[in-house]
Order: C-alpha cells, then sequence, then structure tokens
C-alpha cells in the first residue's frame, strides 16, 4: 500500500516506500483516531470460513446498498453456541450510516440473530460437530460509514471504491475480518448500466438487462478480508498484455485520464515477468491496475491493485509504486502476516522488491540511492520513536503500525538478510518462503526458519536484534597507519543505548583517488564487531587516503569515522 499523506509520493519520488499509510497518520506516526476507530479485530476461535459469496446491489439515487452474503464456515471445535461475524451496525442513536441485518437463513430456515457491539450473533438451529461446514445467508442494507468508499472522482463521476485495510471491510460485509482467516470470495454487483465493475479474480459473467447490469467476479485462491473489493466507475479498460502465457494484465482508468493512465500502468508486464521468474508463479487468475477513489496512494487488493486517481493521471513515473503493489500479490496478499504486528512481511517485502527492479530496470547505483534514502527515514524515526521494535505488539489500532519500520525498517532488514546469506540464497530463500506458505499465513519466526533451512546459516541473533529489538547500532570509528607494520588500526566503539549489537562491518580502504569502497583503488574489509568497543588490524600496504565505514550502503546504522589525533 501507499498513501501521499507523510509518505508523500516516496514512491513515485523512488523514496522508499509505497506502503499504506492510514490518512490520520502523521509524520510521528499516527494522530488523532478516526471517530469511527472500533479497535483491532481479533480472530475468530472454533471458525474457519472457506467461501464468501457477496450479492450487492448498488444506485445512484442513493448510498443505501443491499446485501446478500453466502458464508461457508467450518467449525473447529463443537463448543461454538454462536457463528460471530463482523459487521458494523447502526448506533443506537439514530443515525445515517451502518449495515442492519434484516435475516440470516440456513438450510431455509431462518435462524435466530442478534446484532450488537458491531458483531453478528446466528444461533444455528443444531450444535455444529467440529469439521461440519455449513453456509449461512445474511441480508442487510445501510449506507456503509467507511470500507466501501461512495463519492465522486476528480471528474465528478460517481464511484464506489472498496478499501479494507486493514479492518474495515465490517463496514460493509459481513466477515471474519482478520487477516488470518482467509477464503475465496465471489462478489456479485447489480449496479446502472453505465458502470464496469472490477474485482477480485475472474470474470464469471456481465451482463445488461433495462436498466441495470449485473457483473460477478470469482476468486480459486483464498485471500485475507483485507484485500476483497469491488471498483465500479465508468472505466476505459486497456488489456495491456499476457504473461507466462495465462495471465491477463489489464489497466482500468477514468476515461479523461487514459493517456496518462495506459501509459503509467503499462509498465506491470515487465515487473511482473521479473517477480516470476525470481519469486514463483504469479499467484492469480489475473492481474488489474485500477485508478481509484480511495484512502491510499497504492493498495494491493488481489488481483485488482487499486492506485489512487491522482497518482495515475499526473504523468509522473511511478515506476516504485507500481512495483511495490505488484509484489504485494505474492507477500501480503498470497503469503499473509498471520497477525498485524508481523505486517513487515508484508510492507518491507514490498518496498524492498521494488527496490530490487530498481536494481534489475536501472542499475545497482539505484538501489544504492534507494537504499540510503530509506536509511535516512529510519533513522529519523527512531530518534522520535527510539523504543519502537519492528515486530511491534502495542499497538491498540492496526493502523498505528503504519510508520517508517514495516516499510523503510523491513525493507533494510532484507537487505541486510541479502548481505549475510549471499544474492543467490537470498532468493532461494524467498522463493521458497513463498513456495512454503502460499495461500497461507506466516509469522516472523516462520520466514527465519526458512531462511536457515536455506542458507544453512544459524540466524537467531541476526532476527532477534533486527526484528524484536528497537533501535540501530550508532559506530563511532577512528584509524591510523602503522607503517612498521603496514596495517591499519580500525578502533570501533558502539554509542548507542543498550547492549552492542552483533554486525558485520564493511570498512572501505581507500588509496589516492578512489572515492568509495569498491571502486577507484578502493577495497573493502568486512569486520565482525559483537562488543560494545574493539580494535582491529587491516593489512595496508601504504596510508590510505581515507577510511570509511559502510561504503557499499550494507548495513543500518549511524556511522562517523575520523583518523586518529585529526
Amino acid at each position: 500500500m501507499s498513501t501521499r499523506i507523510w509518505l508523500v509520493c516516496s514512491a513515485l519520488l523512488l523514496l522508499v516506500g509505497g506502503g499504506a499509510f492510514a490518512s490520520w497518520s502523521t509524520s510521528a506516526g499516527t494522530g488523532t483516531r478516526p471517530a469511527d476507530f472500533q479497535g483491532p479485530t481479533p480472530p475468530h476461535p472454533g471458525l474457519d470460513v472457506q467461501h464468501y459469496s457477496f450479492d450487492l446491489t448498488l444506485a445512484d439515487s442513493t448510498d443505501r446498498i443491499r446485501g446478500e452474503a453466502e458464508v461457508r464456515v467450518r467449525f473447529t471445535t463443537d463448543t461454538l453456541s454462536t457463528v460471530r461475524l463482523d459487521l458494523i451496525g447502526p448506533p443506537s442513536s439514530p443515525a445515517e450510516t451502518g449495515m442492519r441485518v434484516q435475516s440470516v437463513m440456513h438450510d431455509g430456515a431462518e435462524l435466530e440473530v442478534q446484532q450488537a457491539n458491531n458483531h453478528v450473533r446466528i444461533t444455528p438451529a443444531t450444535p455444529p460437530t467440529t469439521d461440519a461446514v455449513r453456509t449461512y445467508t445474511i441480508r442487510y442494507a445501510g449506507i456503509p460509514a467507511d470500507g466501501l468508499i461512495i463519492g465522486t472522482n476528480q471528474h465528478g463521476e460517481r464511484t464506489f471504491f472498496g478499501d479494507n485495510w486493514p479492518n474495515r471491510a465490517r463496514h460493509w460485509l459481513p466477515v471474519v475480518d482478520h487477516l488470518a482467516d482467509k477464503a475465496t470470495v465471489s462478489f456479485t454487483v447489480t449496479a446502472p448500466p453505465r458502470y464496469a465493475v472490477v474485482s477480485n479474480g475472474t470474470l464469471v459473467r456481465d451482463t445488461t438487462r433495462g436498466t441495470t447490469r449485473t457483473t460477478t467476479w470469482r476468486t480459486d485462491e483464498p485471500l485475507p478480508t483485507k484485500v476483497m473489493v469491488i471498483g465500479v466507475a465508468d472505466f476505459a479498460v486497456d488489456r495491456v498484455a499476457t504473461v507466462a502465457d495465462s495471465i491477463p494484465v489489464q489497466s482500468w482508468v477514468y476515461p479523461q485520464d487514459r493517456t496518462e493512465g495506459f501509459r503509467d500502468l503499462g509498465q506491470a508486464p515487465g515487473i511482473i515477468r521479473f517477480f516470476i521468474e525470481n519469486l514463483g508463479p504469479f499467484p492469480y487468475e489475473k492481474l488489474a491496475n485500477v485508478q481509484s477513489t480511495t484512502r491510499y496512494g497504492g493498495m494491493e487488493n488481489a488481483t485488482a491493485i487499486f492506485y489512487s486517481e491522482q497518482a495515475v493521471s499526473d504523468g509522473e513515473d511511478d515506476t516504485n509504486l507500481i512495483a511495490h503493489e505488484i509484489a504485494h500479490q505474492w507477500y501480503g496478499n498470497s503469503v499473509t502476516e498471520s497477525d498485524w504486528p508481523h505486517l513487515w512481511l508484508s510492507e518491507g517485502f514490498a518496498t524492498y522488491l521494488a527496490g530490487l527492479y530498481l536494481e534489475h530496470a536501472q542499475g545497482p547505483a539505484a538501489l544504492t540511492r534507494y537504499m540510503e534514502r530509506a536509511r535516512r527515514r529510519v533513522l529519523a524515526y527512531t530518534r522520535q520513536n527510539p523504543d519502537t521494535p519492528l515486530v511491534d505488539t502495542t499497538y491498540a489500532d492496526p493502523a498505528e503500525l503504519l510508520t517508517t519500520n514495516p516499510y523503510q525498517k523491513g525493507a533494510w532488514v532484507l537487505h541486510m538478510l541479502r548481505h549475510t546469506v549471499g544474492t543467490d540464497a537470498f532468493w532461494d530463500g524467498l522463493r521458497a518462503y513463498y513456495a512454503r506458505y502460499r495461500d497461507g499465513n506466516a509469522s516472523t519466526s516462520d520466514f527465519q526458519a526458512v531462511m536457515e533451512d536455506v542458507s544453512g546459516q544459524d540466524l537467531g541473533t541476526f532476527f532477534q536484534q533486527w526484528t524484536r529489538r528497537a533501535g540501530h547500532p550508532t559506530l563511532e570509528g577512528t584509524w591510523r597507519f602503522d607503517a612498521d607494520a603496514n596495517a591499519c588500526i580500525i578502533d570501533l566503539r558502539q554509542t548507542q543505548n543498550g547492549p552492542p549489537f552483533d554486525v558485520a562491518v564493511d570498512v572501505g580502504i581507500m588509496t589516492d583517488g578512489a572515492t568509495d569502497g569498491a571502486a577507484d583503488g578502493g577495497r573493502v574489509q568486512t569486520l565482525d564487531l559483537t562488543q560494545a568497543q574493539q580494535s582491529f588490524r587491516v593489512d595496508c600496504a601504504a596510508s590510505p587516503s581515507q577510511v570509511v565505514l559502510d561504503p557499499n550502503t550494507h548495513l543500518l546504522a549511524e556511522t562517523s569515522m575520523q583518523e586518529a589525533g585529526s
């Protein structure tokens, strides 16, 4: 996901990011919570949703929607007395917004139902047994306060766009609104005939009869609710290409923006091919890149990525943004984090993979610039939030996690992991992680286990200090040349609060005319720093012109180095 709030086009300007930040976020992390703040949505023990089928009716004369949802669930216990789904209803006082349940049916019989505290509680006619599968049909209606964004686009035309991240599907759909309960989904939308409908999966039907048009899309792969959406608007559609012999790639934009939009979104096939080659098969049936009117600059909805209308129409190069959101199809959508604190497994992956695409398309220097900018963002964030680790369990609402940490720091953890295990093992690990957890959920420890299996390395210290510990090393160094020993003496100190980090520090030894540690006469020596203060002796045939720390941008740290006595 990405936004233009405080990330402000970081994706578009090749600042690391492109991720989603709630519209109420600030550069400090969070601002005032929205009035409809509901807190995190927990998973629902005892239930495993298998499939959702949503039949929705939209109109121009009102923002009220009518819905019929079939929810097929498998019971994982025999102790449930009620089936609980998330759905935000009207408040106790009269109000215009909220979904009101009209009836719940099972096997042709109407069931007892209670709607309160933003849940629908269904009482089964008979107690369910373990592994029993039942389908409940829920009829409901109302005006969504959020989740389904109904309004006008920048051209003044009416649009409808799903916008569920992180747990806002419950504003318009009866669901288990937690990313750990994935299910297949179909959307059937009936609307005035001038609207086209895009959604997840494969188009099943699109028919017009008189004053209505009915469109159905369906997925064959399970999705988290955060990426189940519809987009309803007047669209121009460009069928850009077919990749991997069977995956259609499409661009859906407002007709007024077709020139800029088709050009910008037309980059997608090359990006998809790069990820297929390096990560594994594309997870889904198609990919539509869609201009939209929603909260974020980019939202990775499975098979139907939504981009802000400004991003698509401004004529700027959105390579980073598009690569970020496409990478999410593998990580975030297909392999989904098991719970919100592991958000970096989605956003950090997409952020770094966008950088790796830039490295592929523009050369190694592009990735170096990308990671240098990312590092500056992380260092600035940590100065304001020194106690916040990457895997943060202290949140009250998932949107509070939308900070620099899961995006830029997550990308930096992957960048350092690549340097630790080697590029070949790194790509092998990403492919193995995707293959093992495709269509499922994974945690940070799951990812660590895969990388250890593939690399043959014990990565416990690496993951502990970079994902569970807050902060980063602050390194101060001095160097001097010992002519008698033909050696450089390098003294390093860690000055951050807390215990020392265990890190490999690259040191660039420059000769006359060298500008960095990898070219122009320089060489790189890697030092294993494990203590708060260490001294190292490095062979030097002559006195260097300069010694620098981390010349090739491999370490997330604040560094300074000077010649002793200078």
